[in-house]
């Protein structure tokens, strides 16, 4: 299950675009797109925390809208990274069951609206659009919220319990899922570690408050 890292990534797939008002777009010419810069956490935070980048993709999104009796085409570019860390679970033996997942997906804004439907998610729906996609994770429910300062932004940070199967074997485990804006995308951060590792909890909000977008390269 916590070896899926695609996953995480899920929330960010889940855009539901609407779009006017390009030339091009309305045409049929050419496809409306959006690409959200790249985000991470940085490399001194990570390492402090026990972390390792595990990947970084971008993940393109394509829907096809009816426009004027007309098809056409809007393209959203998501940027995702992810971390894991390797712990000994006793039985288990050791495995990456630490995962930190950043994701950056633009907001879509056209006319001055704001379309990406990622804007208005509470944390408990987002955590719950992972649960959907998750497989092996169940019994999902809030513990508490925090606020933190991201980047000069203050967010809230909610922690969730729940229960992963790894490897045949159900393991509690918690996770921590906060969200804000950043000029024209939104960054999503999402941690899961065993409910075991009570220290663990200050690595992950440790990562989120390092978080940089646009990453440096």
């Amino acid at each position: 299950m916590l070896s899926n890292r695609r996953a995480l990534a899920a929330v960010a797939v889940a855009l539901l675009l609407t779009t006017s008002g390009c030339i091009g777009f309305l045409t049929g010419d050419e496809a409306l797109t959006f690409a959200a810069d790249p985000a991470a956490v940085d490399d001194t935070a990570v390492e402090e925390a026990g972390y390792e980048l595990n990947d970084t993709r971008t993940v393109a999104v394509n829907r096809t809208f009816e426009v004027a009796g007309q098809e056409r085409e809007v393209v959203a570019s998501n940027e995702l990274t992810s971390y894991d860390k390797e712990f000994d679970l006793g039985p288990l033996g050791e495995a990456q069951l630490g995962l930190f997942t950043v994701v950056s997906t633009p907001a879509v804004e056209i006319a001055g609206r704001t379309l990406n439907p990622i804007g208005s998610y509470s944390n408990a729906r987002l955590v719950e659009f992972v649960q959907q996609r998750y497989s092996g994770m169940s019994d999902i429910e809030r513990v508490s919220e925090q606020n933190i300062t991201v980047q000069g932004t203050q967010t809230t940070v909610t922690k969730f319990s729940a229960t992963a199967t790894v490897e045949g074997q159900e393991v509690d485990v918690f996770i921590h899922v906060t969200k804000y804006r950043d000029g024209d995308d939104f960054i999503l951060a999402l941690g899961v570690y065993p409910q075991q590792l009570s220290g663990e909890e200050e690595n992950v909000l440790s990562m989120m408050r390092a978080i940089e977008h646009p990453a440096s390269e």
